[in-house]
């Protein structure tokens, strides 16, 4: 087991496990931010997964999650608007999983821009990166903004 399979393998526990047990219970604003945090985290697992086992499809997967991982959020927000406009105001920890989806990208995604070979999986890297930060920070603030939360 190297470094990169180590992090992944903190990352599920420490990380994923617990967004998808947010994502399970609780009211339903909870729930669907944890599952865009859940989004995120897997994409940061299947590219640490991609360099631990030098598997470069892994990455591809990432970046599929990354596009199509904020589109599902935002679907959800639009067709649970009604149960999101009646759920309570933003707790703490919702707080904490908005800002955790952001935290996180950064440091995964620059080692791994590091250690990888200058080129065209520097460039795919770095883009799931972006859509990784971006779709993250754009589903936060469409569930809480829209809601007054």
């Amino acid at each position: 087991m190297n470094g990169w399979l180590a992090a992944a393998c903190a990352l599920l526990v420490l990380g994923l496990l617990p967004a998808l047990a947010a994502a399970c219970t609780g009211p339903v604003l909870r729930r669907v931010l944890a599952q865009n945090l859940t989004t995120v985290l897997t994409a940061l697992v299947l590219l640490l997964l991609a360099q631990g086992y030098a598997r470069p499809a892994y990455g591809d997967l990432a970046l599929v999650l990354a596009v199509l991982g904020p589109a599902g959020t935002l679907v959800f927000e639009r067709l649970l608007a009604e149960e999101l406009a009646a759920s309570p105001a933003r707790t703490p920890f919702q707080r904490l999983m908005g800002l955790a989806g952001t935290a996180a990208v950064p440091p995964v995604v620059l080692a791994l821009a590091v250690v990888t070979d200058p080129g065209r999986a520097t460039v795919k890297l770095l883009l799931t990166g972006c859509l990784l930060l971006a779709g993250s920070a754009v589903c936060t603030r469409a569930l809480t903004a829209a809601w007054g939360r």
